[in-house]
């Protein structure tokens, strides 16, 4: 069923690939921010709201059974409090919340958040490329919407990897069932998809990180496979 209105709480580089990606599906988009001075710097129309809203004017203009709100506030306690006031105030909307860890996606769930979307720094540059192919526009949609287990994760290639030293056109990337391998991320942390011309090329060094699409248990799998881990840095996120 498409949504008419999305509701996005938070004014940053999430919430600016969220509308990149759903500005075609909605009939509205409304951006709203706990800072003043986002309304003054942005181009883009944003909304003040207040955490102690009771949200009586959004209900105004806003049939809230065919939105969906989501909540990328930085902050994660505010984020877990939105999510909270959102769902006491709206039984039927549908919210999704990103989290910087498990703890907080947990937490988010309890909240009252229908989706959590776990998050790293580089999760937002990341998605901004996929959103280049269409296929990958296609995982991510079912990442955000759709009750899927498909989990977006970083493999750091070690010294031990079996990839290190490969040339990127030389792996049989269909040997490893379940996984889609999206794009490589250099060390300056600028990310290329695989099958781009200028990717087809590079040599994959220690301290890469492929970006992959897949199941929990097929992710844990390829990690295996490779002699490679997962690779995380909640650095741009605090509790």
């Amino acid at each position: 069923m498409v949504k008419t209105t999305a509701l996005i709480f938070g004014h940053n580089k999430y919430a600016d690939e969220i509308v990149a990606n759903v500005k075609d599906k909605y009939e509205q988009i409304r951006i709203f921010s706990l800072h003043e001075d986002d309304v003054q710097a942005s181009e883009t129309k944003i909304e003040i709201f207040d955490l102690s809203d009771k949200w009586t004017e959004l209900t105004k203009n806003v049939d809230i059974s065919k939105s969906m709100a989501f909540c990328v506030l930085e902050d994660t306690a505010e984020n877990i409090f939105l999510t909270i006031s959102l769902r006491a105030n709206f039984k039927e909307l549908t919210i999704i919340a990103v989290a910087s860890n498990s703890e907080s996606a947990n937490k988010l769930t309890m909240a009252g958040a229908n989706k959590v979307i776990p998050l790293v720094e580089t999760t937002s540059d990341i998605i901004a490329n996929m959103l280049e192919k269409p296929i990958s526009s296609k995982i991510l949609h079912s990442i955000l919407y759709e009750e899927s287990a498909l989990k977006i994760a970083q493999i750091k290639i070690n010294k031990e990897s079996h990839f290190k030293d490969e040339q990127l056109t030389s792996i049989d990337w269909t040997r490893y069932n379940g996984i889609i391998v999206l794009s490589v991320m250099h060390e300056d942390m600028k990310s290329e998809f695989i099958y781009s011309s200028k990717a087809k090329h590079h040599v994959i060094r220690e301290g890469d990180i492929l970006i992959v699409v897949g199941y929990e248990t097929d992710i844990a799998e390829f990690e295996k496979k490779i002699g490679s881990n997962r690779y995380v840095n909640w650095s741009h996120w605090g509790w």
